[in-house]
């Protein structure tokens, strides 16, 4: 019996077959057999049979999700697909069902030797998966650049290496919290892996030159995520009830939400379908504007749109393998009629016939996140418990810097009197938050961070005030643009400042930056440029009255608050040296992310007030939440706070656990560990500085949210009528006097 009711999927694409479907069959047949895959034990057990080989599939998972690949390039991209599913259940077998750790990381290491981005592999293979590697790694990467074999690479390894978080889950029986399950489903459930064989099979690489950028990542992280969320509803029974896997999606929502099996399932088919309209609305809205940006030429955008197409094909037709094949729970998938086509085909080739009914299905779905009615009152909430078991320090300079801070935004023309004035700042305090997330620091130091609290502050309030309420996108992006002027990276001369978000940011560029190296001022650089460009999807989002897809909010949300910059500026005081590759392990991004996220969603809940109901904001988790969950503004409270909980506990095993895991792992040297283990002291303090700012600050207050600069009376909110697409005129005159 199943254990729930598969849901109706949003499928706009049909799928398509692959014409060599047959020959590929044979050859990968052949192929898994001269590689020892089909009934061969593999100590002592036989991973596959030839009846698991023939009823899996391969084969028409490949000719659906490849349909226009050639003959010779189908067999190479069904050869990758067996070996990765063979990896996958000899990984099983060999180290998830005993537990086995220590041999399991020695099995991965191996592997590594097999995929080399420049030369030979020297190594000899020893099992059917490092025999299938060698073969496929020689066959496969001589036609590809070296640009394609570094992402291939990296996308591999981290498919094979992240295979030891799902095992020391089991081991301590931990089911993830769902932004750390969404995070690492994307490395271990193989989808990046995926869409760097699509571009194999297109025989097409999106250029360098945007490959990295904000579009380009949404696309592959939104066809990832819809490929495992959909992968976890089919594979469910078989994970959770035969195998013991903690890592899926639907049990994930089940524990965390406290829901039926059935509840999970159709939210995470919810999480699905919203992943999906964000594909859909990056690939149509920003990457476009991405190529005119860079200035790529006809073919580089015809291989990227081929490439876009490709992971469109791969999404239908990965979707259609699921609902035949025996691996997984697809009882009476297929039997399934239209209501509008009763009766309709269900064969081979007819996926089309269900495209209507998915559509209507998920429409309301994709309206709900347009049709929020901004200035809504907030009505009674009752507040979470935001307990934070990290001891708050201040630092002895507070009152110094709350009276230099004044002084500096007075000379850089922040106190404006339009979007702040004297009184806002000291209601705002920053100081108070420096003092706490850098209670270390030197006067001069902390002084320093208080002048970027302040100057990113003003800037988070600058845009919305002078660019989003005339909805003047053209004029944030030329803005945005000329901060690049201000931070160079080899001291080349900036230009005479032209604004007090310009002339602040030359300071502290020059006064932060100048005893830097010049790693850690690209890494600054690259905090202070993400920060300003998320201003922009924010005014992008805004523009259209359009509540951010949930996954995209969060990770999103990192850069709007500053995160990264705020914790860059927590450690300025210190120049330990540890090696990058440490900075971009599993435990130290989890260690990282937990904390931004936790600050960010306390951030949302104290403000929540202030932005939904007196500034229309539509950019805040409780918001969010109701939109996704469809839901009631105290339960959307009671999820998030939910959601910080599990963060926080997820920064305190990362800490805990984690970081001995690393240090045994990579044996550092003691002043790394000393180094790592302070760094996570700091993230403490951090957390400890924002939660006692929100506390004790007078931004989010009622008073201070309704007096505005330069206006005698408090403002009030104001019914601006329509709110669709086109209709921003209408509130233009509405909301320019409450600004000026």
């Amino acid at each position: 019996m199943q254990p729930f009711v598969l849901p109706e999927f949003y499928m706009p694409y049909p799928a398509r077959l692959n014409p060599h479907l047959e020959g590929a069959r044979d050859h990968s047949k052949a192929w898994a057999h001269t590689m020892d895959m089909i009934d061969v034990p593999q100590h002592g057990t036989v991973i596959w049979d030839e009846h698991d080989f023939d009823s899996h599939d391969y084969a028409l998972l490949c000719a659906y999700t490849h349909p226009d690949a050639g003959a010779t390039e189908l067999d190479l991209i069904t050869d990758w697909y067996v070996w990765v599913f063979y990896f996958d259940d000899h990984f099983l077998e060999l180290f998830k069902r005993t537990g086995d750790i220590d041999s399991a990381r020695g099995y991965l290491d191996r592997l590594a030797l097999f995929m080399p981005v420049t030369g030979e592999i020297v190594e000899t293979p020893e099992n059917p998966v490092e025999r299938g590697l060698e073969d496929l790694w020689n066959r496969t990467v001589p036609h590809r650049s070296e640009g394609w074999r570094r992402r291939f690479v990296e996308s591999t390894r981290n498919l094979l290496d992240e295979s030891l978080w799902e095992l020391a889950n089991i081991n301590e029986g931990r089911v993830a919290n769902p932004i750390e399950y969404i995070e690492m489903r994307r490395k271990v459930g193989g989808a990046p892996w995926s869409a760097n064989l699509i571009e194999h099979s297109v025989h097409a690489e999106v250029p360098d030159a945007i490959a990295a950028a904000r579009p380009m990542e949404v696309l592959r992280d939104c066809f990832a995520d819809a490929v495992h969320l959909r992968n976890d509803l089919f594979s469910y029974q078989r994970e959770v009830e035969d195998e013991g896997e903690l890592s899926n999606g639907v049990l994930v929502f089940e524990k965390f939400l406290g829901c039926t099996t059935q509840e999970a399932a159709d939210a995470v088919n919810d999480l699905l379908t919203s992943r999906l309209h964000q594909f859909e609305h990056t690939a149509l809205t920003e990457v476009p504007a991405l190529f005119d940006e860079h200035g790529v030429d006809p073919a580089g955008r015809a291989e990227t749109f081929a490439y876009v197409k490709g992971l469109q094909d791969w999404q239908s037709g990965g979707h259609e393998w699921h609902l035949r094949s025996s691996r997984y729970m697809n009882e009476g998938a297929l039997s399934k009629r239209d209501p509008e086509l009763p009766g309709g085909p269900t064969g081979l080739g007819t996926s089309a016939a269900r495209i209507f009914s998915s559509l209507v299905s998920t429409a309301p779905q994709r309206l709900r996140s347009f049709s929020h009615r901004p200035y809504e009152v907030v009505g009674p909430i009752e507040w979470p418990d935001l307990h934070l078991p990290f001891d708050l320090r201040l630092s002895s300079h507070l009152a110094g810097a709350r009276e230099n801070v004044v002084d500096w935004c007075r000379a850089m023309g922040i106190l404006d009197g339009v979007v702040w004035d004297e009184r806002k700042l000291r209601a705002i305090d920053l100081p108070l938050c420096a003092a706490g997330i850098h209670p270390d620091a030197s006067a001069g130091e902390l002084d320093l961070t208080s002048a970027w609290l302040a100057w990113g502050t003003y800037g988070d309030d600058y845009y919305p005030v002078v660019f989003g309420a005339p909805r003047n996108l053209p004029a944030a992006k030329v803005t945005t643009e000329r901060f690049k002027l201000f931070l160079p990276l080899d001291d080349e001369p900036m230009p005479p400042p032209e604004s007090p978000l310009e002339a602040g940011l030359a300071d502290l560029w020059h006064r932060t930056a100048g005893p830097m190296d010049g790693e850690a001022r690209v890494a600054l650089r690259k905090s202070v440029v993400d920060m300003c460009e998320s201003w922009l999807w924010e005014l992008a989002n805004q523009a259209e009255n359009r509540i951010p897809d949930p996954i995209d909010y969060v990770e999103m949300r990192r850069k709007t608050f500053g995160s990264d910059l705020t914790m860059s500026l927590s450690r300025l005081s210190h120049g330990r040296l540890v090696p990058p590759e440490l900075y971009r392990t599993r435990t130290i991004q989890a260690i990282e992310h937990s904390a931004m996220d936790y600050a960010c969603l306390l951030n949302d809940v104290y403000s929540y007030r202030k932005e939904i109901q007196y500034e229309g904001e539509l950019h805040n988790a409780v918001l969010v939440v109701r939109n996704f969950l469809d839901v009631g503004e105290q339960a959307a409270f009671d999820v998030v706070a939910d959601l910080m909980a599990a963060r926080l506990k997820e920064f305190e095993h990362a800490v805990d656990v984690g970081l001995p895991g690393l240090f045994e792992d990579y044996s550092p040297a003691d002043e790394v560990r000393a180094a790592l283990t302070a760094y996570a002291d700091e993230l403490k303090d951090w957390l400890a500085g924002i939660l006692n700012w929100h506390e004790n600050c007078a931004r989010y207050t009622e008073e201070e949210i309704r007096r505005r600069p330069g206006v005698p009376e408090p403002a009030r909110p104001v019914d601006f009528g329509p709110t669709g697409i086109g209709t921003e005129a209408l509130r233009i005159s509405a909301i320019l006097p409450a600004v000026r």
